[in-house]
């Protein structure tokens, strides 16, 4: 350690720390550009010289290195005017549109000339004519802004050691670019964003279509995060399996949710929607790689060594042992509570189980987690219906309702009450349960979403000879997942998008569907139905089976004694899972329709937390499993990294697949999971860049004297 004084304020400072970092860390603002906590200097702004005793020119602070004595001045005429002199330099070539520019109001350039009260004026204006680029995925290169502090060279350079950025010259102009003028994916770029994440004007920075509205500077750094409903930490569990520790990415998953090797054969995976990766080419196949490490995890992290807290002497039952009622029951019995939760069908997972096929669930993996649940103290009742929550109250001191929405949705066109006309819901569930299903031959599928290829696809297997899917939808806008309607087709299920449904055939019996094509499809203010179609196109098909699949409901009705909306969704008290009934919560798709076990999950996590409140705890359900992780910044240079393909499962033929109910997707083959969770662009290392230090955030309230 040494003591210096700088503006009359003696300080302890560590001996050969640049003495710019010394006065910021004390409050003691000193202007600086070119300098950045995470790089290593330049001195190439000149706008943190100060004069220190004993020198005749004043030096750089950013380069000049803390001892034992040193005396400093921060403020005089001589700087103020150097100061000037050199901000008026840089200035002479960057435009002037700060109103119009992208990074107005969070430009650190333009809070250096409010503090420095420099201008342009003295020196002639030379613009650059500097092409802006906007080829590259993600960001953005303006050079007619950059005044070549180098922050964005030493963070490609010597932060993150990917060397694609260097500094070039056209016309007399240096500026910042690549070799040979490539567009970053073909110089090898990782699009890890820190030059952008240190720009301090604009010159390189992130799309507009790369940050999301609305949402907070985390999640808009980390989408995949900030899309998962339950902000499961993917970029920490991703690279945990690039290094090939998959306890320790089960066990980052496992903190958030209790469902893990379901969600990775299941899960909508809306975080791949968010991946930055798909910009630059193909999402990461971040479902894919959450299978992978459940399927490989030994417990090591987790096993036995979660939150438990001791009895409470509380009760709750939680009615509904789907996703969203067997996550709340986990956690609530971590909490310390006796849990029972009543189910009305023969065994556990709700549409886990009664609704999704074996063919993508298989009914093991399902069981294994549920067996972790009771494992944990959590009793199951099964067939068990409840018609009167609020006479649970009698025995519990909490109930949750959690009875999902196990109703399927019959369109009210003419021939919907004809007998070979089924729901989605009781036709699936009596698939699982091996009992008669009641469809014959020629099957054709209303709706456009995954349960609709599921009921087509589970068609398949039991027998049906011609199958056909319709939905209003055009292909863009069909809900289902591109894979499964691609695997649909595949097994030789016939998908017609964009159709009308006019009405169903038939006297005593379905005879087919007649359909028109439609041109537009939209819902109204009022949630109505608005359809255009084209004149002279109605067209009919032959079927002796018809399945509704366009949605379902919760099968809840004014007797349940709770305040309903829509006629059967519980209603909650706002941004709470509370009921209109004292000591009666709800959760998951009872309470806001048919969305997915993910977000179920999340609402099953929110509602233990809010029971655990109501009964005394302290709501918190966090656990921490995982190991702690090092986020090495130097990420290094991968050769064609922008061009590395999305790593693809291997899936059985259709011939194979389709006349059983055998899992036929198998994952990523263990010899390309690492190289895919290797194509993860790693956002989070951009959180871990320090913010930069403006005037107006350093402040010293006391002087600090030692």
């Amino acid at each position: 350690m040494a003591f210096i004084t700088i503006d009359g304020v003696r300080l302890e400072v560590p001996e050969g720390k640049n003495v710019l970092e010394c006065a910021l860390d004390a409050g003691l603002y000193i202007p600086h550009l070119c300098h950045h906590k995470d790089l290593p200097e330049n001195g190439a702004c000149r706008l943190c010289i100060v004069e220190l005793e004993g020198e005749d020119h004043p030096v750089p602070s950013c380069t000049l290195r803390a001892e034992e004595g040193m005396v400093i001045t921060t403020q005089s005429d001589r700087l103020k005017h150097l100061r000037e002199l050199a901000m008026e330099l840089l200035l002479a070539g960057h435009p002037e549109d700060c109103s119009t520019c992208p990074k107005y109001g969070n430009c650190e350039l333009q809070t250096l000339i409010q503090y420095i009260g420099a201008s342009n004026t003295r020196m002639k204006h030379r613009s650059k004519g500097f092409r802006t680029i906007e080829e590259n995925p993600l960001i953005t290169h303006d050079m007619n802004r950059c005044v070549l502090c180098g922050r964005c060279v030493r963070a490609c350079n010597d932060l993150r050691g990917v060397k694609v950025l260097d500094y070039r010259k056209k016309d007399l102009e240096t500026y910042v670019g690549t070799l040979h003028e490539k567009l970053l994916t073909d110089a090898d770029c990782r699009f890890c964003t820190a030059c952008a994440e240190v720009c301090p004007t604009g010159s390189i920075r992130l799309k507009d279509r790369a940050v999301v509205k609305d949402m907070s500077k985390e999640d808009q750094s980390v989408p995949c995060r900030g899309a998962c409903p339950a902000h499961t930490d993917v970029p920490r569990y991703i690279r945990f399996v690039k290094e090939g520790n998959f306890d320790a990415a089960a066990a980052v998953i496992r903190e958030k949710v209790p469902f893990p090797s379901v969600l990775g054969y299941i899960c909508n995976h809306v975080c791949e929607l968010s991946c930055k990766r798909r910009d630059v080419n193909e999402a990461l196949s971040i479902r894919n790689i959450k299978r992978y490490a459940a399927e490989h995890d030994t417990g090591k992290y987790w096993k036995n060594k979660g939150k438990q807290l001791p009895d409470t002497g509380k009760k709750v039952c939680v009615v509904g042992a789907g996703p969203s009622g067997l996550t709340a029951a986990y956690y609530l019995r971590k909490q310390g509570h006796d849990v029972v939760v009543k189910e009305a069908l023969p065994d556990a997972g709700g549409m886990m189980r009664f609704g999704i096929p074996a063919y993508r669930l298989p009914r093991e993996v399902l069981q294994e987690e549920v067996d972790i649940i009771t494992d944990a103290g959590v009793k199951l009742e099964f067939n068990s219906r409840v018609s009167d929550p609020k006479a649970l109250l009698n025995d519990f001191d909490a109930v949750l309702m959690a009875v999902g929405a196990h109703v399927g949705t019959r369109l009210p066109i003419e021939g919907a009450e004809l007998p070979g006309v089924l729901l989605n819901i009781d036709f699936l569930r009596k698939a699982s349960l091996g009992e008669e299903t009641g469809f014959g031959k020629k099957v054709i599928v209303l709706g456009g979403g995954n349960v609709a290829f599921d009921c087509a696809r589970t068609a398949k297997r039991l027998g049906a000879e011609k199958i056909h899917l319709a939905c209003l939808e055009a292909r863009e806008n069909m809900t289902a997942d591109d894979e499964e309607i691609e695997q649909a087709k595949e097994e030789g299920i016939f998908v017609h998008p964009a159709q009308s449904f006019e009405r169903i055939t038939g006297t005593d019996k379905v005879t087919g569907v007649d359909f028109m094509n439609v041109l537009g499809f939209h819902f109204d203010e009022n949630r109505r139905a608005i359809t255009e179609k084209e004149e002279g196109s109605e067209h009919h098909i032959d079927a002796d089976t018809v399945i509704f699949a366009v949605g379902q409901r919760p099968d809840m009705n004014e007797a349940s004694g709770l305040e309903l909306f829509r006629g059967s969704y519980i209603v909650c008290q706002p941004g709470k899972k509370a009921t209109s009934t004292e000591g009666v919560f709800a959760s998951g798709d009872c309470v806001y329709g048919t969305k997915s076990v993910i977000e179920a999950i999340e609402d099953g996590r929110k509602a233990a937390s809010e029971i655990d409140l109501y009964l005394g705890g302290d709501g918190d359900i966090t656990e921490k499993f995982a190991p702690e992780q090092i986020h090495e910044a130097n990420i290094g240079r991968i050769e064609g990294f922008g061009k590395l393909e999305r790593k693809a499962p291997a899936v059985d033929s259709a011939e194979s697949r389709s006349g059983n109910f055998g899992l036929f997707d198998h994952g990523i083959p263990d010899c390309l999971i690492c190289g895919e969770a290797e194509r993860c662009l790693q956002c989070d290392l951009a959180l871990d860049i320090s913010k930069p230090r403006r005037w107006s955030d350093v402040s010293r309230e006391s002087e600090v004297t030692v």
